[in-house]
């Protein structure tokens, strides 16, 4: 037999117990919505102030008593996200080509350089047989 914790303690629509509304997991108003499910439908918070706030436990957080939280906007008052020029994909393009090249042979290594090398892998293979 399992027993299920009382999610009771994080039922506050009105906000008197933590200072905005709370409800606990899964139990919001359909029309509250995190950044996420927010982006999953095209939208964005657009400058509007976290509404609400969804709290539950978990064991696998190193918070204070192990508390979670997800802050939640109104879909109603989202706005749609905007849409990137042809020079802002242009320009992004080339800031990511930017990080696949490696500064000592100057080659496109196919990936993200990681920043801890600086370098690609082969180069950073060749560097430790060297010193070896």
């Amino acid at each position: 037999m399992t027993r299920r914790r009382s999610s009771a303690m994080f039922f506050d629509p009105t906000g008197a117990r933590y200072g905005i509304p709370t409800w606990p997991w899964r139990m919001a108003p359909p029309h509250l919505l995190t950044v996420r499910q927010l982006a999953a439908r095209g939208l964005r918070p657009g400058g509007q102030p976290v509404v609400a706030q969804v709290l539950w436990r978990s064991r696998r957080y190193n918070a204070p008593g192990g508390i979670r939280a997800a802050y939640l906007y109104d879909e109603r008052l989202a706005l749609p996200k905007r849409v990137p020029t042809d020079r802002q994909r242009a320009a992004l393009g080339k800031a990511l080509a930017a990080r696949r090249v490696c500064p000592d042979c100057r080659r496109d290594a196919g990936y993200v350089l990681p920043r801890h090398l600086g370098v690609c892998l082969d180069c950073a293979t060749e560097v430790e047989v060297t010193a070896a």
